[in-house]
């Protein structure tokens, strides 16, 4: 083969490799003018290569660069080796459409036959660009999303070097540590950090120290620091092995749950003075009128010395104000023990038939009294059972009722009636025909002292039964509404949850065999009486003196009752709970531990008088609980059956 084809070939195949080059290749003579392109570069810039060869380079070339440009080249020239151009600056290229391509431009000399061209290698980097500005903007996102973060963030890489941080993580380090933080190992952070922490020795100190390197794999762990705040903080390793780093600045958090733990604890101990100074109030108030009402339930019933006819009218004043006063403190204490939580509601099947049946006999004195008539508009037989605490319906119903017939007009009525307001519910009506409420009056009507404006009318009450009753009735999970108008009466209901587990109510209560009274040939009885207050001690002597074959022994405290009774077992004891030294309960238990007294039934007469107060005495052991002011009828049943049972 000749030198010439041998030549030529090598020139073909020169041309063929930049030809296929990946990067746009620009030959330019000294003068600036282009002698050769590849195909790259007509992809690059968009011109077809004829229309760029031979002409000057300045084609490729942004109008605002040329001037600068046309220096560079000639720079080159005068000194010509293989460089990158622009090294640092971002250089452009123009396209075809006159738009800017963002590119890298390598410059090599060409000598050939005496002369030197300049080869430019032109790579199109903007899709690199953009890649690197959407990279840039989420950096820049991240980094000002961290920076964002109120509490102190940082990440630590695979190697437990600080990677990201945010300002108040960097602050959180302190004063003690110079310089950048970023690429520090954990362990030199932590010793800068807890030189601000509060430890309560040095050994405390290690301990911690040992602890956090130990358990870096993650959790949480709380303390303070020497200025007085709470930090918490989370460590969390993610699934590249980072460990992912928050502090909680919880000083306000703590600050707020101390004050409110101490205003709970004030609110308790206000509750509890509360509640010890309403049971005081009872107390109080409870004791004097069972003298009251006691002595004239006495006289009342004194067979020997009869009242006249003018008398009795006053004793009846007496007793109707005493048991009036009576109501407005037990409506007080249990509005109160609502109001604290105090009120116990234990809910199961009730059958309303029962309690209806309960309400109108217990009403029906009342009633016949006042000439009103009490009506149940439906068949017993077909009343529904419903889920409630059974006393405490009977008592919103007995509230209901004793309205109806107070606020009736004469000869009026009383209806009670029940509907299924859906399968879930059941109403439970009461009814009057009494002068109504007018409208004004609505929006205070439970609202607590708010009588419908008869507070300074003739008919006595507290005002409070309506609002117990609401209360009452949302702890059974039930409503309370009333619709009323002026000249046509009122009705007053209570909603409660229907019972749909299938239960029946219970058969008839079978009747009461009454026992036959002490009076009828029975031994004599020896009875203790154990109460401090003076009146009530000569009440319970008179009402003795009006039964047969008792003996009634009194003592004013619990220790000489006690010791009397270890002497002379007497065959029953009535005992006051509230005495001076050793209370009734306490006595009842020492009565309990000897066997020679332990059998002895133990009546308890005391002013404590809520339902609470009556299911622990009666756990603790009393055969009966009665209440001041005690009612001379269940007294005198309790003493004739304890004393008859064998």
């Amino acid at each position: 083969m000749s030198e010439t084809r041998v030549s030529e070939h090598s020139e073909e195949l020169y041309f063929q490799i930049l030809d296929t080059a990946a990067d746009a290749m620009v030959v330019v003579e000294h003068e600036g003018n282009i002698v050769f392109v590849n195909a790259q570069t007509e992809r690059v810039f968009g011109y077809p290569r004829s229309h760029i060869v031979g002409q000057s380079v300045e084609l490729l070339i942004p109008e605002q660069f040329r001037c600068a440009h046309a220096r560079h080249l000639s720079a080159y020239f005068a000194n010509p080796v293989p460089r990158s151009m622009g090294t640092g600056l971002a250089l452009f290229g123009r396209h075809a459409d006159g738009t800017s391509v963002a590119i890298e431009v390598s410059l090599s000399p060409v000598h050939m036959k005496g002369r030197v061209l300049v080869s430019a290698a032109i790579r199109d980097i903007t899709d690199r660009k953009r890649i690197e500005a959407a990279a840039k903007l989420s950096a820049d996102r991240l980094a000002s999303a961290v920076e964002s973060i109120q509490d102190a963030f940082a990440v630590f890489d695979a190697s437990d070097r600080l990677f990201l941080c945010n300002s108040v993580y960097r602050r959180m380090l302190g004063e003690s540590l110079m310089g950048a933080v970023v690429g520090r190992p954990y362990v030199e952070l932590l010793d800068a950090w807890m030189v601000g922490l509060e430890f309560s020795s040095d050994a405390e100190r290690r301990r911690f120290r040992d602890e956090r390197l130990e358990r870096r794999a993650g959790g949480s762990f709380d303390v303070r620091t020497r200025d007085g705040r709470s930090l918490r903080v989370i460590d969390r390793r993610t699934a590249e092995g980072t460990i992912v780093k928050t502090v909680w600045d919880l000083t306000e958090d703590v600050r707020r749950e101390q004050e409110l733990g101490a205003a709970r604890a004030a609110a308790e101990a206000a509750s509890a003075a509360k509640s010890e100074f309403l049971s005081s109030m009872s107390h109080e108030l409870r004791t004097p009128l069972n003298a009251i009402l006691g002595f004239a339930q006495l006289l009342q019933h004194d067979k020997k010395e009869p009242l006249s006819e003018r008398h009795k009218e006053r004793l009846r004043q007496i007793l109707k104000g005493g048991e009036h006063l009576l109501r407005l403190i037990d409506d007080i204490l249990d509005l109160s023990r609502i109001e604290a939580g105090g009120v116990s509601i234990s809910t199961e099947p009730v059958s309303l038939a029962d309690v209806i049946d309960e309400v109108r006999k217990t009403l029906a004195p009342i009633a016949a009294r006042e000439g009103i008539e009490l009506a149940l508009d439906a068949s017993p037989s077909e009343l529904p059972m419903v889920v409630a605490d059974r006393t405490r319906l009977v008592q919103i119903l007995m509230n209901f009722g004793s309205n109806a017939i107070k606020y009736n007009r004469a000869n009026g009525t009383v209806t009670f009636s029940v509907s299924n307001l859906e399968p879930e519910r059941v109403r439970v009506t009461v009814r009057d025909t009494g002068a109504g409420i007018p409208a004004a009056k609505h929006g205070s009507l439970f609202r607590p002292f708010e009588r419908a404006g008869q507070e300074m009318g003739p008919i006595e009450g507290t005002g409070i039964g309506l609002v117990i009753s609401k209360r009452l009735a949302e702890l059974m999970r039930g409503t309370v509404g009333f619709r009323s108008v002026v000249g046509q009466g009122s009705q007053f209901w209570v909603d409660m949850p229907a019972d749909v587990s299938g239960a029946r109510p219970s058969g008839p209560v079978p009747p009461r065999v009454e026992e036959p009274s002490r009076s009828q040939g029975l031994p004599r009885a020896l009875v203790l009486y154990v109460e401090d207050n003076p009146a009530n001690v000569t009440f319970m002597k008179d009402l003795v003196s009006t039964l047969e074959n008792i003996d009634l022994v009194t003592f004013p405290t619990a220790e000489r009752g006690i010791a009397f009774a270890r002497e002379r077992l007497p065959d029953l004891i009535i005992m006051d709970i509230n005495l001076p030294g050793m209370s009734g309960v306490d006595a009842l238990r020492a009565l309990g531990a000897w066997s020679e007294t332990k059998s002895i039934p133990v009546i308890a007469v005391t002013a404590a008088a809520s339902e609470r107060d009556r299911q622990r005495g009666l756990a603790a052991g009393f055969s009966r609980y009665l209440t001041k002011p005690v009612k001379v009828d269940e007294l005198v049943e309790a003493l004739e059956s304890l004393l008859a049972a064998p």
